[in-house]
């Protein structure tokens, strides 16, 4: 069906464009609607590699200022509209890889004709410290792996049996603050791993202050033509294919010259990102070229329209990580539940008065606590003076396992 839109992406811009988020995460959020509408169907073949146009990406800001949850709300949206498969946003490892295995399906390929098997998911988690959980190192490492859109990935449980998915595909996107995404990535794996295949869009600020959101204008008849188009999008299958000019002009010069001049020099935060970046670019173009049309030719245009984004995103990514290396936040989060777990029940200003010299203030205190009870760790309760108590689940344990 033809497209009522010239740029899916742009027109999204658009859309929101009557409300408070930063630009990128706008920008950011369209991007994996448009990954989760594609899903395993489409590929870029890359030599003896194949690419797919799944994302991991996170919106980092400090609570309540950035306007994360707006930003993923309208995404959300359309793709509930769409109908294609989402995880819940608090789930435990088993019943996401339950969740994977039943979003099985089959579709034509239309580049070759064959018939294509493939479990195609997108995590949607505006709380993705609660989504991935406190050092929970299972879920980072099945995320890892399935990242790579491996072919077959088989999981054998204790009592139920084993559970064999054959074409793995799973988006990500998700927000969370930098104290706390800190926390929930153990400090060996920041720098490689699951954090080098995500892309962190990392604000300080709302975009703009609105306080009408959506303004004038006919914006359910653009929201009806966002919709077409992607429903489009989703329909698509098959493989995508470069252009002369987007491998001599744009692809080999570039994979020099940022071979040579990479981005975060010295950082190690960010070392196994940079050893990805050309996978990140390569993803990033299926994705573009889908929001211009449906053709599946990726460009020399859409190379820089992808590279462009990605180097605007760089520019604030290095502050997702500040502090690691001089911060024991991971630490300290520990410590604080052992605590807690050890006394069974206690005030929050008991917790401030022996954590006063390791957190940063009250107010991260608070995130921490709020974590905390997300996770079903523990319980909180105000007395009639306003007075919180915490007290330890003690089922939470038997829970995570």
């Amino acid at each position: 069906m033809p497209r009522k839109l010239n740029d899916w992406i742009s027109a999204y811009m658009d859309y929101t464009d009557q409300s408070e988020p930063p630009i990128l995460y706008r920008k950011w959020v369209a991007i994996s609607v448009i990954a989760a509408a594609l899903q395993r169907k489409c590929y870029l073949g890359w030599g003896s590699l194949t690419f797919y146009p799944n994302m991991y990406i996170v919106l980092v800001g400090p609570s309540g200022k950035c306007r994360k949850g707006t930003a993923m709300g309208v995404g959300a949206g359309f793709l509930r509209d769409l109908g294609v498969s989402m995880a819940a946003e608090a789930v435990t490892r088993e019943a996401l890889i339950r969740e994977l295995n039943e979003a099985s399906q089959t579709d034509p390929d239309f580049s070759s004709g064959e018939i294509n098997t493939h479990a195609s998911l997108t995590i949607y988690s505006p709380e993705l410290t609660v989504f991935l959980g406190y050092n929970n190192m299972r879920l980072m490492i099945d995320l890892t792996d399935w990242y790579d859109c491996r072919d077959r990935w088989k999981y054998v449980t204790k009592n139920m049996g084993t559970d064999d998915i054959t074409g793995v595909w799973v988006n990500m996107i998700g927000a969370t603050t930098p104290g706390l995404i800190q926390s929930a990535l153990p400090r060996d794996a920041i720098g490689g791993g699951l954090s080098s295949r995500m892309i962190f869009i990392t604000e300080q600020e709302k975009g703009k202050v609105v306080a009408t959101p959506w303004g004038e204008g006919n914006t359910e008849e653009l929201r009806e033509s966002l919709m077409h188009d992607l429903s489009d999008i989703h329909s698509m299958s098959g493989k995508f294919q470069v252009t002369k000019d987007f491998i001599k002009e744009k692809w080999v010069p570039w994979y020099y010259e940022q071979e040579d001049n990479p981005p975060f020099k010295g950082d190690p935060n960010f070392a196994g990102y940079i050893h990805r970046r050309p996978n990140h670019i390569l993803k990033l173009c299926m994705i573009l070229s889908a929001s211009e049309g449906s053709d599946m030719i990726i460009t020399a245009d859409i190379f820089d329209r992808a590279l462009n984004l990605l180097e605007q995103t760089e520019i604030n990514m290095p502050m997702t990580f500040r502090g690691v290396g001089s911060s024991r936040t991971s630490e300290v989060m520990a410590r604080i539940m052992s605590y807690i777990a050890a006394e069974g029940e206690t005030s929050y200003e008991n917790l401030l008065s022996q954590f006063k010299y390791d957190v940063d203030g009250a107010r991260q205190l608070e995130d921490f606590v709020q974590t905390f009870k997300k996770m079903g760790f523990c319980n909180t309760k105000a007395n009639a003076r306003g007075e919180m108590t915490i007290t330890f689940n003690k089922n939470f344990e038997e829970n995570v396992r």
